[in-house]
């Protein structure tokens, strides 16, 4: 069963429909949490039966649903953001140990909206890799050495994404990868509301059925022992 959607529990939900299955489907665990307007959905699957049911790889999804994301008071903003980073800690904690590097990308054409989302997140990371090499006194005891960057897209630079990513791993070796891009889901009401955590990898252009270069995320999984962490929004 085919459907455009990045989204782990919409697949599994769509899946479940289709199939006429009241319980859950075999090789997949679904966990739900709410609290203060904040839907958290935790999809694990467990093995191939999964795999082929959901068309999504061995491992942990966590979809953070939000009923508002505008005019929030600063500490409803503080909450959602603590929310998330406690979700994305967990994930890396299981990969890599505390101050192991990391390697941010930022997916997709800054000159579209709909496809900013990487770009305008590595706008705003902080990156401390040129500071822990050449002025740690400056930085505080245990912090992490993270770089960042936004590739842009083939039509602009023309070279593929895994191109750049494939560089900069072989070069800088770092211990994990955060790759940021635009998710794709059925719902109109997810737009701008869903966050999407993953430790599977994830495939430039895969939720519209562009996948030109699905060896990313072998390449990926063979480089460097780097663990992937997605999170897409």
């Amino acid at each position: 069963m085919q459907f455009r959607t990045d989204m782990a529990d919409e697949r599994r939900d769509l899946y479940r429909k289709a199939n006429q299955i009241e319980n859950e489907i075999d090789g997949i665990e679904c966990e739900v949490q709410e609290e203060e307007g904040i839907r958290i959905t935790r999809v694990k699957i467990l093995n191939e039966n999964g795999e082929n049911a959901l068309n999504k790889k061995i491992g942990n999804y966590i979809t953070i649903d939000l009923k508002k994301v505008s005019n929030l008071p600063d500490k409803k903003a503080e909450h959602i953001e603590d929310v998330i980073a406690k979700e994305l800690k967990e994930v890396l904690e299981k990969h890599i140990n505390p101050e192991d590097e990391i390697l941010v990308v930022g997916l997709g054409n800054d000159e579209l909206i709909a496809d900013a989302l990487g770009s305008k997140v590595v706008d705003n990371i902080e990156v401390t890799r040129h500071i822990k090499k050449y002025y740690p006194q400056f930085l505080k005891e245990g912090s992490r050495s993270i770089s960042a960057i936004a590739p842009g897209v083939m039509g602009k630079t023309g070279i593929e994404t895994l191109e750049v990513v494939q560089g900069l791993v072989e070069s800088i070796k770092p211990k994990a990868l955060i790759v940021i891009d635009s998710l794709a889901s059925r719902s109109i009401e997810r737009i701008s509301k869903s966050i999407q955590i993953s430790d599977t990898g994830i495939v430039p252009g895969g939720g519209v059925g562009n996948t030109r270069l699905r060896s990313y995320k072998r390449y990926l999984k063979n480089s460097s022992n780097c663990p992937r962490s997605t999170n897409s929004s």
